[in-house]
């Protein structure tokens, strides 16, 4: 199978990965401000800061599920897009309104059922509108164009806090702009192609279609599960960051780097994929946690730190939008919403698992002995998935 250059991508490829962008920006100013305004501007404690943070997963990765099959059941995906992207948009006007620790609940909460209810028909879209030899590319130049608003956007909340005197609340009205040209963008740039498949009767979701998925299926899923479950949160890494030497002011600076690495990477290697194959670059990329969680665990000055996050960087862009691929890939036509959508609820509540544990571990033990037990995972991983992902076969 020979390359083919970028500009072969589908149109509506580029303009989802452009509406992820400006979706991040937007979201990236928020977040990397929220845990600072909750605490020092509404009074919350620490604790309630990871309870929204959970609750915020949790909300995502069930309504992941039932867009991916309402998704299916309509043979529609532009609709339950334009709605996801939409309610995002939305509760980014809560936040700069917000007076309690309530109200910012609720804006979480609206903000992640936009994101649950958006991402699998989004995926399914470029499924639907890539040819096969093009998939790898599709996917990671989304992901790509989205982790370029993973950094992008703390840049601005920083350049914004200088310029503002530290105004927090001025920074959130900024942010409410990209969030609506997302939408606008998403609703005048996308054009829904033909249905691959016809919609099913009543066009309402059924949790039957989920044991209707193939055994390719399933098999992707849980090798996602396992990486996934090795992969701890970024949380994890600004609380590094501190013991490794950063000024608090300079901390979303690790999401930058991070973000960079992921975002150079992700397009490049998808494209490789559609050439040699997916299976063999995911189980490199659990090869590069290891060697990220090993940085990381002994990471006592800024130097060794920033290796460890471009590593870390290193591996999201070699494993992510392949993850994603692989299920545009082994899904049936008349499936594939139902597929995203339980890849995303299982590995969801995977990452819920993995951060619970990885939270109790460096409460009791230390930021060293949480990274060396991701890469004792991650090591496990190797053993256990290889074999798996190594047995799922390419299109034809």
């Amino acid at each position: 199978m020979t390359s083919r250059p970028i500009n072969s991508i589908p149109a509506t490829v580029w303009v989802l990965g452009v509406v992820s962008l400006l979706m991040d920006i937007s979201s990236e100013m928020v977040q990397t401000l929220l845990p600072f305004y909750l605490v020092s501007g509404l009074g919350a404690s620490a604790v309630f800061v990871g309870f929204v943070e959970g609750l915020a997963v949790a909300i995502a990765t069930v309504t992941k599920l039932f867009s991916g099959i309402l998704a299916d059941r309509m043979a529609q995906r532009k609709p339950l897009a334009v709605l996801g992207y939409g309610l995002g948009a939305v509760s980014k006007l809560i936040f700069p309104l917000a007076t309690s620790v309530g109200w910012i609940v609720a804006a979480k909460a609206v903000d992640r059922v936009g994101k649950g209810i958006r991402g699998t028909p989004r995926d399914a879209l470029i499924a639907d509108v890539t040819p096969p030899e093009l998939r790898g590319a599709s996917f990671g130049l989304r992901k790509s164009l989205d982790t370029v608003g993973g950094f992008v956007g703390p840049l601005i909340a920083i350049g914004l806090m200088i310029l503002l005197g530290g105004d927090v609340l001025a920074i959130y009205w900024i942010a409410v702009i990209p969030a609506f040209l997302a939408v606008l963008l998403l609703i005048v740039g996308v054009r829904e192609p033909k249905a691959p498949f016809e919609a099913k009767a009543g066009g309402l979701p059924r949790l039957a279609d989920i044991v209707r998925l193939n055994g390719a299926v399933w098999m992707v899923i849980g090798a996602a599960s396992l990486l996934t479950l090795a992969r701890f949160s970024e949380a994890f890494l600004l609380l590094k960051s501190q013991e490794a030497g950063f000024a608090p002011a300079w901390i979303p600076i690790t999401m930058v780097i991070m973000h960079s690495v992921y975002g150079l990477t992700a397009y490049p290697v998808g494209a490789l994929s559609d050439r040699i194959g997916r299976s063999g670059l995911l189980i490199a990329s659990l090869f590069v946690l290891v060697a990220a969680y090993g940085t990381l665990a002994y990471a006592a000055s800024v130097p060794l730190f920033i290796a460890g996050i471009v590593l870390w960087g290193l591996h999201m862009g070699l494993s992510q939008g392949l993850l994603a691929t692989l299920i545009a890939d082994t899904a049936p036509k008349h499936l594939k919403g139902t597929a995203f959508g339980v890849f995303n609820l299982i590995t969801g509540l995977v990452v819920l698992i993995g951060n619970i544990a990885a939270g109790w571990i460096w409460d009791t033990h230390g930021s060293g002995a949480t990274f060396l037990t991701g890469a004792a995972l991650s090591g496990i991983t190797v053993l256990v998935a290889a074999p798996m992902l190594l047995r799922v076969k390419r299109p034809a």
